[in-house]
This record gives C-alpha cells, structure tokens and sequence, in this order.
C-alpha cells in the first residue's frame, strides 16, 4: 500500500503546499559564512605557564 492510497485529498494538497515552500531558492553563502562554519574566525587558545589563554 502505497502513502498515496491513505492520505486524503487535502492532506496532499497541504504537503505539496509544505514542500513548495521548503524548496524556496535560498541566497548563496558569503565567503564570512564558510570562514565562520569552518571555524577560522574561531579564538585560538594556547597553554602558557600551566594557563590557558585566548590568542
């Protein structure tokens, strides 16, 4: 059995309305949005003297 057979008339309707939206064009990624999720704009830390300190 098949989703199609279950789910009624409107229900569908109501999931392409659900998908339709979700596949919206989302704007392109700036090249601060990569350096952030790779973590370069991340803090650096280092151990001195038995501290942990922020570079």
């Amino acid at each position: 059995m098949k989703m199609r057979d279950v789910l009624s008339a409107d229900t569908k309707q109501e999931l392409k309305k659900m998908l339709s939206r979700s596949t919206k064009v989302e704007e392109p990624l700036t090249r601060r949005d990569w350096e952030e999720i790779m973590g370069t704009k991340r803090d650096t830390f280092r151990r001195v003297g038995g501290r942990i300190r922020r570079k």
